[in-house]
């Protein structure tokens, strides 16, 4: 495992922080990754609860990877009378992947949302991404449903 370090980002951190964005959200570009950063490296999450990202920096004070972690009021099959910690973002770029840098930055995301009062994790991942579903379950996530989303434009 690399000696890393997982804290809080900086304000310095905005630019690779959005590239590592654009590496799990790629269909939105660099550019309103950066802008969105912005806001919350200044404290102005979206939305009225809790929501905070965590950084894996190598010693040489490179970005390897982030976890955006949520306060939501509910989640599917958690407890709907309890706040529940959420993974809004997991991400560790690709030659870094399989030391245990997401587990460090999963560890760091659970440990806050237990002192925002959680009591339970979820998270969410596209339905063929084997790779997130793997990583998930070998924290000790478990599949609670499969779900496809549909859409229709009002015109």
């Amino acid at each position: 495992m690399p000696n890393i370090q997982i804290r809080a980002p900086q304000p310095s951190d905005r630019a690779p922080l959005a590239n590592l964005f654009h590496g799990l959200w790629p269909k939105g570009p660099v550019e309103e990754h950066s802008r969105e950063l912005e806001a919350i490296l200044a404290g102005k999450v979206p939305g009225t609860l809790p929501l905070l990202v965590f950084v894996a920096e190598a010693t040489d004070k490179s970005l390897l990877g982030f976890i955006e972690v949520g306060q939501r009021s509910h989640a599917d099959s958690c407890d709907p009378a309890l706040p529940v910690g959420y993974v809004e973002g997991w991400y560790v770029a690709e030659g870094n992947r399989h030391q245990g840098i997401g587990k460090q930055l999963m560890a760091a995301a659970e440990e806050w949302a237990r002192q925002q009062g959680c009591v339970e994790m979820a998270s969410d991942a596209d339905i063929d991404n084997a790779l997130s579903e793997q990583a998930h379950t070998s924290l000790g996530f478990s599949v609670v449903q499969r779900v496809i989303l549909f859409r229709k434009a009002l015109g």
